[in-house]
């Protein structure tokens, strides 16, 4: 006899794994904070690029957090594509606190910024599938349609301003890393000039 698929206490067992493995990708990166040897605010003001990257990078995954939990409620049953798009999603973000790392301690060099830049695109691309899944499997309801429509719509801008972000390092990388700071505010502010525009 088959089993039953898995209904809405399974999605919500994904997204309590996905809780702590995001829980543990923010303390990697604060982790990587690491006070300087000697007294005085001259050593803490050189890590500036540090605590700089470790901001953005935290609203970020603070982002996804927020929508990985207003998508899941829209979710209804568990399918292969929905655990597999889950896994690529917090894998993609597990790469976060590497990049941020890295942006840190080279002070927003090109290569730096492009492969953080590069990192950043990763996840967005990755939930573009997980709400594919759940838009196609869970409710069907006018405001999961409202909702869906609305964050697909955010979610390709903020590709494509990631995807602009990789070229303008070769510029400079603070333009680059204006991009990532644009997408944070894209979907920080709730009644931002964009969301207008969305709704429209």
């Amino acid at each position: 006899m088959a089993e039953a698929p898995e209904g809405r206490e399974g999605a919500k067992r994904i997204e309590a794994f996905s809780d702590g493995v995001i829980a543990i990708i923010v303390t990697i990166m604060v982790l990587e904070l690491h006070a300087p040897e000697q007294a005085g605010l001259e050593p803490l003001l050189r890590l500036w690029p540090v605590f700089l990257a470790y901001v953005l990078s935290f609203a970020y995954v603070c982002i996804y957090w927020v929508n990985h939990h207003r998508l899941f409620h829209f979710a209804t049953r568990v399918s292969n594509s929905l655990v597999w798009s889950n896994n690529l999603l917090l894998f993609t973000l597990s790469l976060v606190p590497f990049a941020t790392a890295y942006l840190g301690e080279h002070a927003f060099s090109r290569d730096a910024t492009i492969l953080y830049m590069t990192v950043m695109l990763l996840p967005a691309m990755a939930w573009g599938w997980l709400q594919s899944v759940i838009r196609d499997t869970g409710r069907q309801d006018d405001a999961a349609v409202t909702y869906h429509r609305q964050v697909i719509r955010k979610g390709w801008t903020a590709s494509a301003i990631y995807a602009l972000g990789i070229p303008l390092a070769f510029v400079t990388p603070v333009l680059s890393l204006a991009c990532a700071a644009l997408v944070a505010i894209l979907w920080f502010a709730p009644k931002s000039p964009f969301d207008r525009m969305f709704a429209r």
